[in-house]
This record gives C-alpha cells, sequence and structure tokens, in this order.
C-alpha cells in the first residue's frame, strides 16, 4: 500500500452512495452487530459527503459534515478501512472535510468522538471537551471542538466590502443575513441564516432562494469587475430559476468561472459588458435549484 494513490471525491452515483454508505456500515456498525441501515440518519441530504478511493475505485475512508448553524458544523461518520488503516487516510479525509467547511464559511467544528479516536483529533487540532454518552454499551463518546482559520487564498477584504454594500444598500440581503463566505478568483460561494428564511413547511422560502442567488450572480460580476480594477453600476437584465427540491438545512450559493460567460473588459472600452451568471444554490452537496441570470455592467459617468 506504500505506493498506492488515493484521490478525493464525492459519492453522487447509486453504486458510489452504495459504497460509502456500506464502508460506514462495515467499520462503525457491523462490528456491534447493528442492523443494516442504522449507519444512515436523517440529515443525509443536508449534509456534505467526502469519500477516499483507490485508483481502481474502492472506497476505503469516508466521512461527513452537517452544518448546524451559518458559522458552526458536525463531523459524523467518519471511517477508514481496517485494512487501509496506519496509511494517513484520516488526516487526509479530515483536512478535506475542514478545508471544505471553511470555504462554507464554517469557523467551529464539534463532534463527538469514540474514545479510540480521541488522541486522532486531538492530533489534528480538536480539544477534548467532555463524556457525552456510550453507545451499544461499551462505546464511550466524548465531545470535541476545534476552531477553524480562515483560508489563506481567501479575499477577506474584499468579501467584507461586498457584505457591506449589500446590508447596507439592500434591506433584504441583510435581513436574510447573506454573507459571502469564499472567493478566490475561480469561485465564490455565498451563505444565508436558514432560521430568517424558513417558510412554513419549515424549509427555505423559494423567494429567499431567488434573492440569495440573484445577489450571488451580482457579487460575481461585481469581483470580476475588482479583479479588472473597474467600476462600473450592475443591474440584472434577465433570469430564470429553476426548484428542484425543497431547502431543508443551511443554504449555500455558489459560482465559478465555468458557469461564467461573456467578457467584463470590454468596459476598457467604454462599453457596456453583458455578462451571463449560473449559480446553484445548495443544501449540503445537493443542488435544490439553478439559477440563470443575464447582468449588465456599465460604466459610470466620472469613468468616461
Amino acid at each position: 500500500m506504500s505506493n498506492q494513490k488515493y484521490h478525493l471525491c464525492t459519492p453522487i452515483t447509486t453504486a458510489q452512495i452504495a459504497a460509502y454508505q456500506q464502508l460506514r456500515f462495515q467499520e462503525l456498525r457491523q462490528p456491534w452487530e447493528q442492523p443494516q441501515g442504522s449507519e444512515i440518519d436523517d440529515l443525509e441530504s443536508q449534509a456534505v459527503h467526502r469519500m477516499l478511493c483507490t485508483e481502481d475505485g474502492k472506497v476505503v475512508a469516508v466521512g461527513r459534515f452537517h452544518k448546524v448553524s451559518m458559522q458552526q458544523a458536525q463531523i459524523r461518520y467518519m471511517a477508514v478501512d481496517k485494512n487501509f488503516q496506519g496509511a494517513g487516510l484520516g488526516n487526509m479525509l479530515l483536512a478535506a472535510l475542514e478545508h471544505e467547511a471553511s470555504c462554507q464559511g464554517i469557523t467551529e467544528i464539534n463532534l463527538n468522538a469514540r474514545e479510540v479516536a480521541v488522541n486522532f483529533y486531538q492530533h489534528n487540532g480538536y480539544q477534548l471537551m467532555k463524556q457525552v454518552h456510550t453507545l451499544y454499551g461499551d462505546v464511550k463518546h466524548f465531545s470535541m471542538v476545534k476552531t477553524l482559520t480562515g483560508l489563506a487564498e481567501n479575499k477577506q477584504v474584499w468579501l467584507h466590502e461586498l457584505e457591506q454594500t449589500w446590508h447596507q444598500t439592500i434591506p433584504l440581503a441583510k435581513a436574510m443575513l447573506i454573507h459571502p463566505c469564499f472567493y478566490n478568483n475561480q469561485q465564490l460561494l455565498v451563505c444565508a441564516n436558514r432560521d430568517a428564511n424558513i417558510n412554513l413547511h419549515n424549509t427555505m422560502f423559494a423567494g429567499s432562494i431567488y434573492s440569495l442567488a440573484t445577489l450571488t450572480g451580482w457579487g460575481w460580476v461585481h469581483l470580476l469587475l475588482k479583479q479588472q480594477q473597474l467600476d462600473a453600476d450592475i443591474v440584472l437584465a434577465d433570469a430564470d430559476i429553476r426548484y428542484k427540491r425543497p431547502l431543508i438545512g443551511q443554504p449555500l450559493a455558489k459560482t465559478n468561472d465555468t458557469l461564467t460567460s461573456g467578457n467584463i473588459k470590454v468596459l476598457t472600452r467604454n462599453r457596456k459588458a453583458r455578462i451571463s451568471v449560473q449559480v446553484e444554490v445548495c443544501d449540503g452537496d445537493n443542488v435544490v435549484a439553478t439559477f440563470n441570470g443575464t447582468y449588465v455592467a456599465i460604466v459610470k459617468p466620472n469613468n468616461g
């Protein structure tokens, strides 16, 4: 196994999900004679799932986190195939989950570690809090917590300015507690507070989903202008959205350079720039709505 290479992926296909869940069952439930299916809970659709696979596709490590709030998340169901333990896969997977959590605006991760895993998590910077419960009569669990630091590539100043612009000029954005949480020139992630946007069905209000997507697209164009050191007014010229499923958990909107068309640089010739942006609104790993907007950036008169 010393020359083995592993790749990180998200379980998407039926076969991948089955293999992902099977490893959970194999390592976390079967040894204690628990029934198949006990490795699955009602937060699966709201969670971010990651797994490590060998080059031939064998799933050898799994884990997930789900958001408890805009800035807090809980890691659960971390497991490494017993035949691949000792190769550092747990460290690799945990780092990947923490990185994604940071991108989504998480500043604190909580988890309940089995007694045999406490040293592993302490080695990775988690603080031991207290014993919380005992599973199956003999598996002690301990509450642990870690504060995540900001990502080096994250343009925090630009994001803070964008958030202030939204909250000071668009009352709805402030009421929704919309927060741009990650940007690195290639990708923008924006979150909102679930509690401020739920409807009578205890899911996210469709109008809030639309507003979150619209502002994410607007913010993306705003940041394109920042990259080019250009100043322009941005208006939404056309848009449509497709709702695919209810949003139950904490909302996250994302877009990136591959979901964008148009050339912002035409503004250097004092022209309008038309930029098309697709935004995906997600609940965990699941895309619950797809928004397509066309934005027009218009050079301000004092730039001409």
